[in-house]
């Protein structure tokens, strides 16, 4: 896409989803959320979903502009793009659900519906998507359309903490791609999806995590650690024995548990290298690595001044230019992972 089209329909899309608001004070707003949590949750008056919601309302249309359309990480191997990676990725998930033509599934958090769109062309399935954001929800519609499956793909506004719009056991197969991470509360987010799957159904989760490696004696491994929640909008970051423990607690069987950052065989790239450097990575991506995401953060400032930006875009890219820090500092310690994969069952009884 030519840089000046690219530029015009970011502009009419900053647009549409700040809606006139001030973003500036919706970000420093965002930035107290987690001086807010301890207090509120005291007087029972903080809703983490609120928070959650916020977070990709702000930031989901410069994710897509350093990230596409599939807002996840995926394993990287040596000389692949990140592109092509994400796309063997979720040909995995796929393989590991055992789809069937005529299946009903639900993406569970399906953002801007990238996996989506894959999962409905290549299994030849129906995918219901579930999203707190009405931002998401209705470019993931839009993108659907353009791409001629709209008639296999619907997206439902709603947290997937309370489904209620969703009779129980609708869907032959869930999956939730970095999403219930999010969750507050695992183990209602897990019993949430397990009511609305048949029984039998396969359920595919891609988690995010603190690894065996994070010492929380250790002050640099806390720091990192808030850092990636006060960025992720995560009221807390899961071990993989505690999402483990969550999914049976909600009754599902896990069936197959990963963490993809490191168990593969053969020679790997960091995960979290997209955000570190271009070397060794096929294809762009300057705008993901330090120097580029400075760039991007002089041009908002400038987009800013001419009008072409709502003011506070560039708060907004320095909110993502910081976290995109904690994500390389956590990767590089080895005590984060973005890449806990696991399939779950829930029995044919129960």
């Amino acid at each position: 896409m030519r840089p000046a089209r690219q530029l015009r329909e970011l502009s009419n899309a900053l647009k549409a989803s700040f809606d006139g608001s001030s973003v500036t004070h919706r970000v420093q707003d965002f930035e107290g959320w987690t001086n807010r949590v301890s207090h509120q949750d005291s007087e029972g008056g903080y809703d983490h979903t609120q928070t959650v919601k916020e977070y990709y309302d702000l930031c989901s249309e410069f994710m897509v502009l350093g990230w596409g359309e599939s807002l996840h990480f995926a394993p990287l191997s040596p000389g692949e793009s990140l592109e092509d990676s994400k796309i063997r990725h979720q040909q995995l998930m796929i393989s590991k659900l055992e789809l069937s033509p005529g299946m009903t599934v639900v993406d569970i958090g399906c953002g801007i519906g990238g996996p989506m769109r894959r999962v409905a062309r290549e299994a030849g399935v129906r995918v219901v998507g579930v999203n707190i954001s009405e931002v998401q929800c209705n470019n993931a519609k839009r993108l659907n359309a353009a791409a001629g499956l709209d008639d296999m793909t619907d997206c439902l506004v709603c947290s997937f903490m309370e489904m209620s719009a969703i009779a129980d056991k609708t869907f032959d197969r869930g999956y939730a791609i970095e999403s219930t991470c999010h969750a507050a509360d695992k183990v209602v987010a897990f019993a949430e999806i397990y009511r609305v799957l048949k029984p039998g159904a396969l359920f595919w989760g891609q988690e995010m995590c603190m690894t065996d490696k994070f010492d929380p004696s250790d002050d640099r491994h806390r720091a990192i650690k808030r850092e990636l929640m006060h960025g992720i909008a995560l009221k807390e970051i899961a071990t993989l024995r505690e999402v483990n423990q969550a999914l049976e607690t909600a009754g599902f069987e896990v069936m197959e548990g990963l963490d993809l950052a490191g168990d593969q065989h053969g020679p790997i790239t960091p995960w979290y290298q997209p955000m570190e450097t271009r070397r060794g990575l096929l294809g762009g991506g300057f705008r993901r690595i330090p120097m580029g995401r400075k760039a991007v953060k002089r041009g908002s400032r400038m987009a800013e001044f001419l009008g072409v930006f709502p003011k506070g875009s560039s708060e907004v890219v320095e909110l993502l230019d910081r976290t995109a820090n904690a994500y390389v500092a956590g990767g590089r310690a080895g005590i984060f992972t973005p890449l806990y994969c696991f399939v779950a069952r829930r029995p044919l009884r129960g």
